[in-house]
């Protein structure tokens, strides 16, 4: 049985595409299961919608973040307003970032942002959320992003020691600054929460006219006995319904080996 459901992100969208009620209708009707990194304010929307919230972000500032002590008050604080804001609207994951380098070297920005994650961890535990720290690529996107590659990622699970603190694997992300996608999700599985999806190069559509052959990523994927969310984090290249629907529709058969 496949145990693996398909989202979307919102910020790909709305407001720039569609307005959040047709971005919402649709997604409904295609047939994704949850939407992902959605408003706090659009939360009870979808919902009415029957759609489930895959994640969410958990703390502000992707430049500013886990691995700067001085901002751990602040982190904590909007994390555990984040993990009740979970437990209300059954969100799995909330979505953490490591913050930009800014001349920190790598040993000790995976200590502190090991540090910022485990203030919170318990809370998260007992909630049954999971942190996810976002990796993404600090070449082209998030210039002197930390977490830009999945082994500083899985020292800073390490250091946490906690079953809520995992990973959020992008594939594009990661495509774009380490390649060996499939052998990364079969070697980091235990560390791996949460899965987000595009085209490599340009960040658009699941297509033939980029570089990733998702069918291979998503049967590595079922293969580690993954279950949860792919979102899939894309900018359509042409009509965004129509994209929707296809990249849906041939994810859904990818996952089942068609």
């Amino acid at each position: 049985m496949n145990n693996i459901f398909q989202s979307v992100a919102w910020w790909c969208f709305v407001p720039k595409i569609l307005t959040p009620e047709q971005f919402i209708k649709v997604v409904r009707e295609t047939g994704f299961a949850a939407l992902d990194l959605v408003p706090p304010e659009y939360l009870s929307l979808v919902q009415e919608h029957d759609l489930k919230i895959a994640a969410i972000a958990a703390h502000e500032s992707l430049t500013l973040g886990l691995n700067r002590r001085d901002q751990h008050a602040r982190i904590e604080k909007e994390i555990r307003s984040s993990i009740a804001m979970a437990e209300r609207f059954k969100i799995p994951n909330l979505i953490c970032f490591s913050g930009n380098r800014d001349g920190l070297d790598e040993v000790r920005g995976a200590e502190y942002t090991a540090e910022g994650l485990a203030r919170v961890a318990p809370m998260a535990e007992a909630a049954g959320v999971t942190l996810v720290l976002e990796l993404l690529n600090s070449k082209i996107d998030h210039p002197d992003y930390q977490a830009d590659h999945t082994s500083w990622g899985v020292e800073v699970c390490k250091r946490v020691g906690s079953p809520a603190v995992k990973l959020l694997y992008d594939i594009y992300h990661m495509q774009i600054m380490e390649g060996d996608i499939i052998r990364t999700i079969h070697s980091a599985h235990p560390y791996i929460a949460h899965y987000h999806t595009a085209g490599n190069p340009g960040r658009n559509d699941l297509d033939i006219q980029q570089e990733i052959f998702y069918p291979a990523i998503f049967k590595a994927i079922q293969e580690t006995g993954y279950e949860g969310y792919i979102t899939h984090e894309f900018l359509p290249k042409g009509d965004p319904i129509a994209s929707l629907k296809k990249v849906h529709s041939d994810s859904a058969n990818w996952l089942l080996g068609s």
